[in-house]
């Protein structure tokens, strides 16, 4: 006689909060249209583009996830005096759930973990991959726009000190204002004791920079490419992508990694029935990566209200966690 197949694990609650969609189509042809074309990095991640990105955190120029998960280990036992029992674990931007569960396993018997993402189906799935590991938990899912507001009273969540989880260092794919802004969002999710625990990556050596954004394997450049594919294929694009070569460089004077797609020839071509030239040597900019110092990041922090109190450092490649908690007049 066979067991019928286990039920996959249920979640606490799911809440969609109905994000409003990215106008993908619009989108594209107002940065093509800028006189420095840009196209917004957050189309990268379609189904194709998230697992190109998940083999670029594999590449050994690319020192982010490694350095973290390690910083994560080593810093387990002081996040887990300075959360306390029964925390509950708020990820805006639920990804792998890799990094969180380092987390989450560091902590004492925390109470609960909500991931959060704009895709109500991906976010879903992360959730419940943790929930199947962590039934003691309340785990909960909402759908969202982590750059727009949210009232975390409104869902069903357990008392406890919330730790907003923030990882990867994509705090610095944002313009500063718009960093600044995120920050504020955060803020206002906190209250007296919660906190917020955020990886910022730090200025180092330009040749390690760009060789982590421009990996010998090329897995970069094809995230990149493959925003072309994208273009071409949902909005019936004529873009060559072999006259299209990839470009990563760290710029000092703004403290960041560039990144572009350069023309390596005169090239006309449509998208969505309108028409664009490219000249020999034009770039298309599609994401930067900004860098910080520990002081220069706990600034903007602080402009944002935040008071920090903790930073955690992998000095060996230059990487930092930072423990946020409100600031007492925000």
């Amino acid at each position: 006689m066979t067991r019928p197949a286990a039920s996959a694990p249920e979640l606490a609650f799911f809440k969609d909060l109905r994000p409003p969609a990215g106008d993908f189509r619009a989108d594209v042809l107002d940065g093509l249209s800028k006189p420095q074309k840009a196209i917004a990095p957050k189309y990268f991640y379609d189904a194709q583009g998230s697992r190109i990105f998940d083999a670029i955190t594999r590449a050994p120029e690319y020192y982010i996830t490694r350095t973290e998960l390690a910083l994560l280990d080593q810093t387990g036992p002081e996040l887990r005096a300075l959360a306390g029992p029964g925390a509950v674990v708020l990820e805006p931007g639920a990804g792998s759930s890799v990094k969180v569960r380092k987390l989450i396993d560091a902590l004492d018997n925390p109470a609960a973990y909500v991931g959060m993402d704009i895709s109500g189906e991906h976010v879903k799935a992360a959730c419940a991959d943790i929930a199947s590991d962590h039934q003691d938990m309340v785990i909960g899912a909402v759908c969202h726009d982590f750059t727009r507001p949210i009232d975390l009273d409104a869902l069903p969540l357990p008392p406890g000190r919330r730790i907003v989880f923030f990882p990867g260092s994509t705090i610095g794919n944002f313009e500063l204002i718009d960093a600044k802004a995120l920050l504020q969002t955060f803020r206002d999710w906190l209250r007296p004791g919660d906190a917020l625990l955020i990886g910022v990556d730090l200025r180092k050596d330009a040749a390690i920079l760009e060789a982590a954004y421009d990996d010998a394997g090329g897995a970069t450049a094809a995230f990149n490419y493959n925003l072309v594919a994208r273009i071409n294929a949902e909005l019936d694009g004529t873009i060559d992508p072999e006259g299209l070569a990839y470009k990563a460089f760290w710029n000092p004077y703004r403290s960041r990694v560039e990144m572009y797609l350069q023309a390596l020839r005169d090239q006309s071509f449509t998208v969505a029935g309108r028409s664009f030239q490219l000249r020999a040597e034009e770039t298309i900019h599609t994401e930067n990566s900004h860098k910080f110092t520990p002081d220069i990041f706990r600034d903007l922090a602080r402009s944002a209200g935040l008071a920090p109190k903790h930073v955690f450092l992998a000095p060996a490649e230059a990487f930092s966690i930072h423990w946020l908690e409100r600031a007492r007049e925000a």
